[in-house]
């Protein structure tokens, strides 16, 4: 009996110090419960003026694409320059074979001096005549025959030497000289090979003016009345010198911006009914002749400017549902989610129309780890490397 109280003391015992241990395990662990800050990078909100532009994909062009013409038929038979290279104006580009010319030039002259030829004899004749017809001594038909004779001999000569100036035109076409500096193209023609007429090559090439350089590029009819009404809102009241005013960026095909500013040159007078869209070109200085014909590039134009907006980092904002949230901190490192009503997409920015305030901070990076109420640890997010490109939203 003894034995057996002994033994329950024992156990009951035993039980009371593991029930006691695990309480002092439970109590050791509330400490640790909670979870350290999370750590995240965070921005400003900004308060800015953000100009806002149309993009336009254009195709470049030369200032002047004169195509290079045989005004003549025949063999070519030199090509006197480099393809690809730049020349200047004056030089001598093309010969054709200027021998069937040089006949035809002697030809024409040996007409005009055998006009000349008949000419002399119907004044003479002439001269003879009239004082013989005053006397009666010759009818006065011999007089009229004199003198349409001779009529008919001064034409004859100036039509001679119409055809003398036309060989002389003909023959210096065989001589093809650059009518402006400027680029020279790949040639449609070889030496050897008869020019002029189609089905061959009339036109041999083209000399591109590439200093400043021509861009033409359309626009849907919205984006001339965005363009149309930014330049009308302008406080100068002549718009052509609005137009001159405003500066055009280039973006090219590897994305880098093109380092000399454009404006606009001109446009067609009215909008295509067919496609709705409204033709325009803008001029780009070129000085390093990096641009040439035939590119591809887009073109940046301003059109508005909001002033003292609110701008955040595009990935600061979410979307769920249709509606659009960011996380900020608050003073005490919690989070806030905040639901925001977007404006423009300005380049890797979001302007914020409403439900922001300038100087509050939105998380960036980490956005998949928070939720609204808990501690944060917040760092700066590194600043953008290169400004962004702006767009219209």
């Amino acid at each position: 009996m003894t034995t057996t109280l002994f033994r329950s003391g024992c156990i009951m015992v035993s039980a009371i110090a593991v029930l006691s241990g695990l309480n002092g395990c439970g109590s050791g662990n509330k400490a640790s419960d909670t979870p350290p800050p999370l750590p995240v990078q965070v921005a400003d909100a900004r308060q800015q003026d953000v100009p806002l532009t149309i993009e336009m994909v254009g195709v470049t062009r030369g200032a002047q694409d004169v195509p290079i013409r045989a005004r003549v038929e025949g063999f070519l038979e030199s090509m006197n320059f480099q393809e690809g290279q730049f020349v200047k104006k004056g030089d001598l580009l093309y010969t054709i074979d200027p021998q069937p010319f040089q006949a035809k030039l002697v030809e024409a002259q040996s007409q005009l001096a055998a006009a000349r030829t008949s000419l002399a004899k119907a004044e003479a004749d002439l001269a003879r005549i009239r004082p013989l017809a005053e006397m009666k001594a010759v009818s006065q038909q011999d007089l009229d025959s004199a003198i349409a004779f001779h009529e008919a001999a001064r034409a004859s000569v100036r039509a001679s030497e119409a055809a003398v100036d036309l060989a002389n035109i003909e023959l210096s076409y065989t001589r093809i000289h650059a009518p402006i500096d400027g680029l020279i193209g790949l040639s449609k023609a070889k030496p050897g090979e008869f020019v002029g007429r189609e089905p061959n090559p009339v036109v041999l090439n083209t000399l591109s003016d590439i200093d400043p350089i021509r861009v033409r590029f359309s626009i849907s009819e919205r984006e001339y009345l965005m363009l149309a009404r930014g330049f009308l809102n302008e406080e100068d009241s002549d718009i052509k010198a609005t137009r001159q005013k405003k500066e055009l960026a280039l973006i090219l095909a590897d994305g880098s911006q093109f380092e000399h500013p454009g404006r606009l040159a001109g446009s067609a007078q009215s909008i295509d009914p067919e496609t709705g869209t409204y033709t325009v070109e803008a001029l780009f200085s070129n000085p390093d002749k990096l641009l040439l014909p035939g590119q591809f590039a887009r073109v940046r134009a301003p059109y508005k400017v909001l002033h003292d907006v609110i701008v955040v980092p595009r990935k600061a904002v979410t979307e769920l549902q249709g509606r659009f949230r960011v996380y900020v901190v608050t003073p005490d490192n919690t989070v806030e989610l905040r639901e925001v009503t977007l404006g423009p997409v300005t380049g890797n920015d979001q302007v914020i129309e409403s439900g922001l305030n300038a100087g509050e901070q939105v998380i960036v990076e980490g956005l998949q780890k928070v939720r609204a109420g808990m501690a944060v640890q917040p760092s700066p997010a590194p600043e953008p490397t290169t400004p962004p490109p702006i767009h219209a939203s």
